[in-house]
C-alpha cells in the first residue's frame, strides 16, 4: 500500500497543486531560487504539468502539480493520481489542501493508489515507487478497502485464460470468502442439470472444465438482503458462432462482471456493512467441440422460460438467466448484476461510460449520484418497452438475440429483465472491465467498473455498527 498513515523519519517532499487561479499567490510563498527555476523550466498552471524543485544540494526540495480549479467541467478528480508514476521513489505529502476539500482529496489518494498498481504475475517491476501521506481528513482504511477490492478484480482480469479458467477463478472466489468467513457453496458439471441450471450447463459443457456456479453468503441473516451477480465467463470463443480473432484477443476480460462482483463483495464485508451480502458467479468458458450448444437450440431455464439460441456468442445472458432467477427466488431487497455483455454499449457510449438498466427511479438517482462522487461515471438506459417483442422466438418462450441490429445492449437488458421477477429492485450494469490506454487512476488493462460507486452507495444505506 503505498498510503502511510506514519510520518517517515526520512524527508518529506511537499506536492504544491497548483491552478491558474492560485498560482500567483503560490508562487509568491516560494523561495526566489525556487520561483526562479520553475520559471526558467517554462512551468505553467496547467492540468497535469509537474515541475521538480531542487534544493542546494540538488535532492527534490518541493514538486508543482497543475490542476484544472475546482468545479471546471474538465476538472479530473483523478489527475493528482498521475504523480505516482511521475515521481521517483520517496515520501510526499499534499502540501497544499485539494481543491473541492475532504472528498477531493480522498479522491486524489485513492489515484495515486490505483494509478500505481502494477500486474506483477508474469513480469518483476522495475524500481522503487512513490509514497502519499495519507491527507488530513481522509479515512486511510476506507481507501485501503477500496485500493484492496480493485487491485483484486484487476488480478483476475489481467490473468490471462490458461491461468484463470473456471476452476482458478472458483478457487479466487473461495479464497475470498474464506478471508472474510462467508459461506461457501458451488454446483459443478452435470450437478448444474440435477440442481436446474440449464443453460449454465448449455454454455459451458463443451470445455476442458466443467461448468458451475459458485455462491457464498455473509452477514446477518436478518439483515437486507443485497445479492450481487457477476458473469464469470472465463473465455469466450463466441462458441459455434465464432469470433473472429481480433475479437478474441481481450476475451480473457469476458469474466470481468465476476471479478467486480468480487470486488465489491471485499469492500462491502471488509467494511463490515450492515447488510446479508449474497454472491452468485456463474462461471463456465465459452468453447468449441463437439458437445458446444448450437444455434437454434432451444433451452429450459431455471425460471421455466424456454430459450431459443439465435447466437452462441450471446452465452452471458443465458448464464446470468439462470443465476438471476435463483437470487430472485430469495426475493432480495437489491438485486445487481455486472457483465461484459454487449458490444453495444460500447458502441453507444465508449469504454469509459458503462450503462446501467434499472426500473427503480430513486435508485437510479442514488447510483448516478454516487457515481459523480466516486469518478465511477456511468448512465442510465431505458428498458425501453416497445422493443421487448424484438426478443420474440417462432418456436419458444424467447430468443436470446433480438431479431434485428438495433438496441442491442437495451435488448440484452430486456431478456435479463425476464428472470428477475420477484427481485424489490434489480440493476443491470453492462460493464467493458478494460482500460484501454492509461489514465490517471486507470492504468492500461483490467479495471472494475461501478464497484466503487455501489460500495459508497451501500455505505450510506447500511453503515457498519
Amino acid at each position: 500500500m503505498l498510503l502511510i498513515t506514519h510520518r517517515p523519519a526520512g524527508p518529506i517532499v511537499p506536492i504544491l497543486l497548483v491552478t491558474r487561479d492560485t498560482w500567483e499567490a503560490q508562487r509568491a510563498l516560494l523561495a526566489p531560487a525556487a520561483a526562479a527555476f520553475a520559471q526558467a523550466s517554462g512551468f505553467e498552471p496547467k492540468a497535469g504539468r509537474c515541475c521538480l524543485l531542487p534544493d542546494a544540494q540538488g535532492a527534490i526540495a518541493t514538486v508543482l502539480f497543475g490542476l484544472e480549479p475546482h468545479g471546471s467541467p474538465k476538472a479530473d478528480p483523478f489527475l493528482p493520481g498521475k504523480l505516482a508514476t511521475l515521481l521517483p521513489e520517496g515520501d510526499y505529502e499534499f502540501a497544499s489542501s485539494t481543491p473541492g476539500g475532504d472528498e477531493a482529496a480522498e479522491l486524489a489518494a485513492l489515484a495515486w493508489c490505483l494509478s500505481a498498481y502494477r500486474f506483477t504475475r508474469y513480469k518483476k517491476p522495475v524500481g522503487g515507487q512513490p509514497r502519499l501521506i495519507c491527507p488530513a481528513g481522509v479515512d486511510a482504511g476506507r481507501v485501503k478497502r477500496i485500493v484492496e477490492g480493485v487491485t483484486l478484480a484487476r488480478d483476475l482480469v489481467n490473468t490471462p485464460p490458461n491461468d484463470m479458467g473456471p476452476h482458478a477463478l472458483e478457487s479466487a472466489v473461495r479464497a475470498l470468502a474464506a478471508r472474510h468467513g462467508a459461506s461457501l457453496s458451488s454446483i459443478v458439471g452435470e450437478d448444474l442439470l440435477a440442481r436446474n441450471f440449464p443453460l449454465i450447463h448449455a454454455v459451458g459443457r463443451a470445455a476442458a472444465e466443467p461448468p458451475r456456479l459458485v455462491e457464498f453468503t455473509f452477514g446477518p441473516e436478518d439483515a437486507p438482503k443485497v445479492t450481487l451477480v457477476g458473469k464469470g465467463v472465463c473465455f469466450d470463443t463466441g462458441g459455434l458462432d465464432i469470433k473472429p480473432s481480433s475479437a478474441m484477443l481481450l476475451m480473457k476480460k469476458d469474466m470481468a462482471g465476476a471479478a467486480t462482483a468480487l470486488a465489491l463483495a471485499h469492500m462491502i464485508m471488509d467494511a463490515g456493512l450492515r447488510l446479508r451480502l449474497r454472491v452468485l458467479i456463474p462461471i463456465v468458458e465459452n468453447s468449441v467441440s463437439a458437445a458446444s450448444f448450437r444455434p437454434g437450440d432451444v433451452y429450459p431455464s431455471r425460471k421455466g422460460l424456454n430459450v431459443e439460441i439465435g447466437n452462441t456468442d450471446a452465452e452471458g445472458r443465458l448464464i446470468l438467466a439462470d443465476a438471476l432467477a435463483l437470487a430472485a427466488e430469495e426475493r432480495p431487497l437489491l438485486l445487481f448484476d455486472f457483465a461484459t455483455l454487449t458490444g453495444a454499449a460500447r458502441v453507444a457510449l465508449g469504454p469509459d461510460l458503462p450503462p446501467f438498466y434499472t426500473g427503480d427511479d430513486a435508485l437510479a438517482a442514488e447510483i448516478a449520484s454516487a457515481g459523480a462522487r466516486m469518478n465511477d461515471p456511468v448512465w442510465r438506459l431505458p428498458l425501453w418497452e416497445a422493443y421487448d417483442s424484438l426478443l420474440d422466438s417462432k418456436v419458444s418462450d424467447l430468443n436470446n438475440v433480438s431479431s434485428g441490429p438495433f438496441a442491442g445492449s437495451i435488448t440484452a437488458a430486456l431478456f435479463l429483465r425476464r428472470f428477475v421477477e420477484g427481485a424489490n429492485s434489480w440493476v443491470h450494469f453492462d460493464i467493458y472491465g478494460w482500460v484501454p490506454g492509461t489514465k490517471p487512476g486507470r492504468p492500461e488493462g483490467g479495471e472494475t467498473q461501478t464497484a466503487r460507486l455501489l460500495y459508497a452507495l451501500l455505505e450510506a444505506r447500511y453503515p457498519a455498527a
